[in-house]
């Protein structure tokens, strides 16, 4: 099968040069990158770190003086740009670089009209454009593998929870129908459902450890083939976190402490282990459910409550 050609669009405006070499690798792993091209205003001083990178990477600068309506004239160029690519049928897929939410409405043409879209942009990527995207990556992903463990569950990143239910449910899915399941099918159709899911969010990079880790699925090798099945556990892991969320509730406004919260969940549930949710604290498991927040309370002591009290 032949590589797909992708057009590569580079907001200058919203993105740092620092990640220039980072989105061409990790670009190159989806195909053959046919056009470079990066849209802002090249007579401004802001422009000039990117000026030493253009060159070296064969990126073609397109010039958008901003003595129009600010950064919507670059928008514009970079969407007119885009169009006209589409139309020229050279190209199988775009990858649209911005942390800006201007070109959702670009990326979702796009894909009416067969394209793979690839997004990329930083943390700050407002949920409308990443999920306008055939696939979304994080920018902070690429420049370092060091994630920090305790932006889960913040900002855009989709919980821990979210994710190992949706799995759970494809297992399910497939088990009605009699099928074994395939690790690599259960990623696929995860990237559907939630275009920016990377298991480097969570500081993997390998699908099969981020699952592995989570305590709640049995994975098996056959020659190149690994599948994955749920664990046969005594509690049911969304009875345990009912009974968690349950106990933040009925707690009010000030919420519970985390120690207190701890001990009532050990002793209902003598096998609890908090590792088998994927997690190595207990408070990281508690944040980690929907609809809760944890929090320091003026003598430092982490407490649990409702969110929005």
């Amino acid at each position: 099968m032949e590589n797909k050609r992708f057009a590569l669009l580079i907001d200058a405006d919203n993105i740092s040069a620092k990640y220039i070499s980072d989105i061409l690798e990790e670009l190159s792993t989806y195909g053959i990158t046919t056009y470079k091209r990066i849209y802002g205003d090249w007579t401004s001083t802001q422009a000039n770190k990117w000026k030493g990178e253009l060159l070296e990477n064969s990126v073609i600068p397109v010039q958008q003086f901003s003595n129009t309506v600010g950064k919507n004239a670059t928008d514009s160029t970079l969407i007119i740009d885009a169009m006209d690519i589409l139309y020229t049928g050279n190209v199988e897929g775009f990858c649209i670089v911005s942390s800006d939410s201007d070109f959702t409405r670009l990326a979702s043409r796009l894909r009416e009209s067969g394209m793979e879209v690839i997004g990329m942009g930083e943390e700050k990527t407002p949920r409308s454009f990443r999920v306008a995207c055939t696939r979304f990556v994080n920018l902070e992903n690429l420049s370092s593998q060091d994630v920090d463990a305790e932006k889960e569950g913040k900002d855009n990143t989709i919980s821990r929870e979210v994710i190992f239910n949706s799995i759970t449910n494809i297992i399910n899915e497939n088990e009605n129908k009699g099928k074994s399941v395939e690790l690599a099918a259960v990623g696929n159709r995860l990237v559907n459902m939630y275009p920016d899911f990377d298991v480097r969010n969570y500081g993997y990079s390998l699908l099969s450890r981020f699952v592995e880790d989570a305590g709640l699925f049995l994975l098996e090798k056959n020659q190149n083939v690994i599948t994955i099945s749920l664990r046969d556990n005594e509690q049911s892991q969304e009875e345990i976190r009912n009974f968690v969320r349950d106990a933040i509730y009925k707690a009010g406004s000030r919420g519970i402490g985390i120690s207190e919260l701890s001990n009532r969940v050990y002793n209902k549930y003598s096998n609890f282990n908090v590792k088998d949710f994927g997690y190595s604290q207990f408070s990281k498991f508690v944040q980690g459910i929907e609809n809760v927040e944890v929090y320091q309370d003026r003598n430092h002591r982490k407490h649990a409550r409702r969110c929005n009290d």
